[in-house]
């Protein structure tokens, strides 16, 4: 078996709307597709051996088992290996549940689709499945260990932490929108001029100086005792000569830590001579980044930290270090073992507790109790194992919150203004919490910037506090607030680019800075700031990561979705141009049904309150409407169409081309807009697909309620030019002849582009025509056919991309469908487009129009500008 490709959605797709994680792989089953499992010898039972707890899946059958009979009854390898990709996963602490196995349309090509919680771990999941798989069908021996390790490894490395992860979940919960910005932490919620930040639990609103001070465990403790805060005697040193002299001047116990450690790291506690100050100062040392070293008293009590958020304090958690209790007959390893056989513990993140691992620190701290890893410790005896009491390190936590006492909750609160910390955590070393400090000799130990949630989230015993919470009613503090921006977002076959040109042209009309997507470039406020084809997730994600756009237009292709997914979950407005034959054949999309549906992923995330505005004239887009949960708005050419009648009848909006008119329509209520041959980009009424886009854009810009008065002034400002509408019927005059440019790329473009050509007035129509590599042999037949039809005289030139076609096989299909329309056409081929131009202009009649059809839309304006360039300096030469 072999793959072809792995490609992982992480937005809505074809094959989810609302499933967004998603590894869809195309495996080509080579000679395995003629044994399906029923025909392959022990295959189903070594499968149930490998995979028992496979009996949980139901599959199609609908009942527990039900994978094993389609299993026994004869199922073929891209559904086995899509349920393996999902069990180990399971495996390795991850509960992935949804998958399909689909035809490609080739044989023995499938696209085998599974759910995954980490990318990474999906990618391997999938590559693993296959080796699984392949080792059953040998009936070879396949450790899967190594695999499942690999797979929590991958996961502990990319997935957020326990912190961050909650603070987005909440997020998620109340509608809000979020981006990661990095491979770590870095997180945007909202979107454009309306995002926050969080990195861990530091929030784009933490002051700089409150996350200096307390990272300056020096200055900390200065302000607090400057402000009758109870905190532990103490000195800072950076050698070790000053190292006795602090001993004494504290007094023992101490504790030694790095005075820029965090977590726990470089932390020595409960240090009662000189020999362990060393040891612990060298360990501090390796810590700290400053080289200064804090030596305090070690305050007797027990572990506590309270949380504060925006000055208030939301939990409070007593911590324990790893450690286990002894049971008079069990060694230190084995009750480690028992301890770490607890179902709540698992490997790093994983669950609840973490597993005690044993390293030399905790090897150390056994020996310095007396013991080794092979002692037996009396019952009832706690042995502890770290010298911190960190959750990551095996540690536990109980909830206290609703026992602190009331003047220790007014210190906390009063710490977190004195260190200027919208969130910080604050460790106690008291006796007893109920009891003020000032009464249990305890005091405050160090206040955290960005402390760890996860001892409040789910703390060992105790009630979990959503500490999440208050975190996101800081950053968006008004009810409702979501962090969105409008998002417009546009698809189908053709005019997606115009109409989303022309929305972004509106908006920026009624005031808004627009952040838009195109075929041509991503633009940020009308400035180009990438090139190329951006019509994927990731020029989405530019748009909405950008802090000055307040509106965002987004062109949506059929190559992004298929790729990727959407960069975005919901939008405001979604608007479907049309649906045509094109790029069938790729990608497993093999029919007009198949893109329709592609296509119809977009008005699929419109929230409940939105628009999805469908084109009326088109059967395939009108269908949309039937898996929608929001408003639908429709436009036509056609003010009779029955289907806008029907939603004017319900007192739906609708924009329509009536007498002439722009119009757009509530209920029978008729709004007329502009004669649409005052319309720049209608070329005076002449451009009929013009129209259609001006009918899309102007409902969208009313749906989102741009007034009239701005949508007219977008309409009549929006010139159809190289600046405007680079590409899409660019009209170049020239003394002699005039040059069309165009980006017509399909038979349905094409019809559009000749029914605009016959109200043009000329002599001689040429045309420049290039065939396609990725479309079908009968697409490029079609497009020739149509040009036959259009053009006088034709040149063929080709293509810079070939797209796995020769040269001479496209200029065949293309000639192929001229020559079948009229075999007589004058058909010249020349290669070069650059050389075709030339050529076409150099033998240009008085009054021709040549029309130029062409793919890299820079490439051929910038030649036709210097045609203008050397008529204007009397240097171009016309033909006799």
């Amino acid at each position: 078996m072999k793959i072809r490709e792995i490609n992982a959605m992480r937005g809505p797709n074809y094959w989810s709307v609302r499933r967004h994680k998603l590894i869809v792989m195309v495996l080509d089953l080579e000679e395995m597709e003629e044994l399906p499992s029923n025909k392959i010898e022990g295959f189903p039972e070594r499968l149930k051996a490998m995979f028992p707890s496979m009996y949980s899946h139901r599959c199609s059958e609908g009942c527990e088992g039900g994978f094993f009979m389609r299993v026994d009854e004869g199922t073929w390898m891209g559904h086995i290996i899509e349920h393996i990709a999902l069990e180990i996963q399971t495996l390795a602490g991850m509960d992935t549940g949804f998958g399909r196995t689909r035809g490609y349309g080739e044989k023995g090509v499938y696209s085998v689709v599974f759910s995954y919680m980490e990318e990474s771990v999906g990618r391997f999941a999938a590559k693993a499945a296959v080796r699984i798989c392949e080792a059953l069908i040998a009936g070879e021996d396949y450790d899967m260990s190594e695999d499942i390790q690999e797979m929590r490894e991958l996961r502990e490395a990319d997935r957020l932490g326990p912190s961050t992860g909650s603070i987005v979940a909440e997020a998620e919960a109340r509608g809000i929108p979020w981006i990661r910005l990095n491979k770590y932490s870095l997180c945007q919620l909202g979107y454009g001029a309306n995002q926050k930040r969080i990195q861990a639990t530091v929030t784009s609103e933490t002051s700089s100086i409150g996350v200096e001070l307390a990272c300056d465990k020096e200055d900390t403790k200065y302000l607090l005792e400057q402000a009758e805060v109870e905190v532990p005697r103490g000195d800072i040193i950076r050698r070790e000569r000053s190292l006795e002299e602090a001993c004494d001047y504290v007094g023992y116990p101490l504790v030694i830590k790095p005075i820029d450690g965090n977590h726990g790291r470089g932390i020595t506690v409960d240090i009662q001579n000189y020999e362990d100050a060393l040891a612990a100062f060298h360990h501090a040392k390796e810590s700290s980044k400053s080289g200064a070293i804090i030596v305090e008293k070690f305050i007797v009590g027990q572990d506590y930290r309270l949380l504060v958020i925006n000055n208030k304090l939301v939990a409070g958690a007593i911590r324990t270090p790893a450690h286990v209790i002894g049971d008079g007959t069990s060694t230190v390893q084995e009750l480690i073992d028992k301890v770490n056989s607890d179902p709540r513990r698992g490997f790093g993140h994983e669950n609840v507790l973490t597993q005690i691992t044993v390293n030399e620190l905790t090897k150390t701290i056994i020996k310095d109790a007396g013991y080794t890893l092979d002692s037996v410790i009396a019952e009832g005896e706690r042995l502890i194992l770290k010298d911190t009491a960190n959750l990551s390190t095996g540690g536990t936590a109980e909830d206290i919150t609703d026992i602190i006492h009331p003047s220790n909750v007014s210190m906390a609160e009063r710490i977190s203004k004195i260190i200027d910390l919208d969130i910080c955590g604050i460790d106690i070393m008291t006796t007893d919490i109920s009891q003020p400090l000032s009464d249990t000799g305890g005091a405050v130990l160090e206040v955290n910037a960005g402390p760890g949630f996860r001892m409040h989230l789910a703390p060992t015993s105790g009630l979990p506090r959503n500490v999440a919470a208050p975190v996101i009613d800081k950053l968006f503090p008004q009810k409702g607030d979501t962090g969105r921006i409008p998002i417009v977002a546009i698809t189908g076959t053709n005019g997606k680019t115009t109409t989303s040109r022309l929305i972004a042209h509106i908006a920026k009309m009624n005031g808004y800075r627009v952040g838009y997507t195109t075929s041509d470039g991503v633009y940020i406020q009308n400035r180009l700031l990438m090139t190329g084809d951006c019509t994927g997730p990731a020029s989405a994600e530019f748009v909405l990561k950008d802090p000055t756009v307040n509106f965002a237009v987004l062109e949506c292709a059929r190559g992004g979705l298929l790729r990727a997914g959407l960069g975005f979950k919901k939008c405001d407005v979604a608007i479907v141009t049309n649906v045509a034959a094109d790029h069938l054949g790729l990608k497993g999309i093999h029919t007009i049904e198949q893109l329709a549906k592609v296509k119809g992923v977009v008005p699929e995330t419109v929230l409940p309150d939105g628009y999805a505005i469908l084109n009326a004239d088109d059967d395939l887009v009108y269908d949309m409407r039937r898996n929608l949960d929001c408003n639908v708005a429709l436009f036509s050419m056609d003010e009779n169409n029955p289907h806008i009648k029907a939603l004017q009848r319900l007192n739906g909006i609708t924009a329509v081309y009536e007498n002439g008119y722009v119009t757009i329509c509530r209920g029978e209520w008729k709004m007329r807009l502009m004669k649409a041959e005052n319309i720049p980009l209608t070329y005076g009424g002449k451009a009929k697909f013009m129209i259609q886009n001006v009918l899309a854009a102007v409902l969208g810009a009313h749906v989102q309620g741009i007034s009239i008065e701005d949508m007219k002034a977008g309409l009549e400002t929006f010139i159809p030019s190289a600046a405007q509408t680079p590409g899409r019927l660019n009209l170049f005059e020239f003394k002699d002849f005039t040059i069309l440019l165009d980006y017509a790329h399909n038979p349905a473009g094409m019809r559009a582009l000749q029914n605009f050509t016959n109200e043009l007035e000329a002599t001689v129509k040429v045309g420049i025509i290039a065939g396609i590599g990725d479309r079908r042999v009968e697409d490029n037949n079609e497009m020739g056919a149509i040009a036959a039809d259009m053009f006088d005289e034709i040149i063929i030139r080709q293509d810079k991309r070939l797209r796995g076609k020769t040269e001479q096989e496209l200029i065949k299909m293309l000639d192929d469908g001229i020559k079948k329309r009229d075999p007589n056409k004058k058909t010249t081929i020349i290669p070069s487009e650059k050389e075709a131009i030339k050529y076409a202009v150099k033998n240009a009649v008085k009054g021709s129009l040549i029309i130029l059809c062409s793919d890299v839309i820079p490439d051929a304006l910038e030649l036709v500008k210097k045609f203008k360039e050397q008529e204007a300096n009397g240097e171009l030469n016309y033909a006799d």
